[in-house]
């Protein structure tokens, strides 16, 4: 026969101040899970939404996968359209996007400055960069920039100093933020938009970093690719750029695995902590298990009991942890060497973090209730 349910309640009131103890404590550490695995997802999410399958980025051949360090010929737009037929092509205007892409150091006038991505672009961006949308003001005019929505989490500065009208400064120059843009969570959101001339006036600077191109439906890379190899003159690559977005995240596959280590690390801590905890509830509750056991309770239904009234704890402080980690930590902007993402708490964090919390509270009451249980009755009900 069990215990009653509520026997276990009771017993996590009757000692309110060691209970609130354990219940901060497990929150804590499953807050510490939320952060990490939303940082994870964030970062996934970040990198599988940015690229379209249907755009093909042509860059140098040497710049190793890094678009910042590509430099090719200013003329190989023009060579691109003129040799290839798979380029959306709309009231004359070919959808291609000459840009050139650095990192440089930006300062705004609340901050000291940090390194910004800045990419200066074409009237013709806006038709292959198809998830990016205008949020407030205006497309950049001469001397004057776009900012992603993220683009002042990367630089840590703040949203005021990067508002409509404000005014930043890199490469030597001042530059007045136009307006604003967003583009569905894409790596783009953390990037300063600015025009291609005035970015190559601004730099001292004659070539581009990369085009990218818009291809028609049913059209294949593999012909862009072909273009790239043909003409060893131009050291060229093309790659689809849901592929060089996948090769990104092969590239930060390392950090996501230390991310998942950091989650067993703060788990394991957890659990010797609720050991610790629970050793010391179940140590001043020898008397009243070995009454239990007298009366006639099965050592199995206290031990259950026991179990319950942990994860009784740990859900709570599960679902303190969790409320908070949605309301407060769901969308916060992370700086990171691509730029800057939000930390996203999703149904499949959710699940992790409340799924460690159950298994801290499990795992920490199971060695001491067993412990406790294995005293001899006689002996326990003299213990003080």
């Amino acid at each position: 026969m069990l215990l009653p349910w509520e026997y276990g309640v009771r017993n996590l009131a009757r000692r309110p101040v060691r209970t609130a103890l354990t219940l901060v404590a497990l929150a804590t550490v499953v807050m510490l899970v939320f952060v990490v695995v939303g940082f994870i997802r964030g970062l996934e999410q970040s990198l599988s939404v940015s690229g379209d399958p249907d755009v093909v980025l042509v860059y140098s051949v040497n710049s190793e996968e890094n678009i910042e360090n590509s430099s090719i010929a200013a003329r190989t737009p023009a060579l691109l359209t003129a040799s290839l037929q798979g380029t959306v092509k709309r009231f004359g205007v070919t959808h291609v996007s000459p840009e050139l892409y650095l990192g440089t150091r930006v300062k705004s006038e609340s901050a000291d400055g940090g390194l910004g991505l800045v990419r200066g672009v074409t009237l013709a961006a806006p038709l292959v960069r198809r998830s990016v949308r205008l949020t407030g003001g205006d497309w950049p005019d001469a001397g004057e920039v776009m900012v992603g929505r993220l683009a002042a989490a990367k630089l840590g500065s703040s949203d005021e100093a990067m508002a409509v009208g404000q005014t930043i400064e890199f490469e030597g120059r001042s530059w007045r933020i136009s307006g604003r843009f967003a583009a569905g969570g894409a790596a783009y959101e953390s990037e300063i938009w600015c025009n291609l001339g005035d970015l190559q006036t601004a730099t001292k600077r004659q070539d581009l970093s990369l085009a990218a191109m818009l291809l028609t439906p049913g059209s294949s890379p593999a012909e862009v690719k072909l273009f790239c190899k043909e003409r060893t003159d131009l050291e060229l690559r093309a790659s689809r750029e849901t592929d060089y977005y996948a090769t990104l995240q092969q590239h930060y596959k390392p950090v996501r695995l230390l991310a998942w280590f950091v989650v067993a690390l703060v788990s394991g801590a957890g659990v010797f902590a609720g050991l610790n905890m629970m050793y010391g509830a179940v140590a001043g509750r020898v008397r009243e298990i070995a009454t239990l056991q007298a009366i006639g309770f099965r050592r199995r239904a206290i031990l259950v009991s026991l179990i319950q009234e942990a994860v009784l704890l740990a859900a709570a402080g599960s679902l303190l942890s969790g409320g908070i980690a949605l309301t407060m930590l769901n969308g916060m902007a992370v700086r990171f060497t691509m730029g800057a993402f939000t930390l996203r708490i999703d149904s499949v964090a959710i699940l992790i973090g409340c799924g460690v919390g159950l298994l801290l509270g499990v795992l920490g009451a199971l060695p001491p209730a067993l412990k406790a249980l294995r005293l001899q009755v006689a002996t326990s009900l003299k213990a003080v």
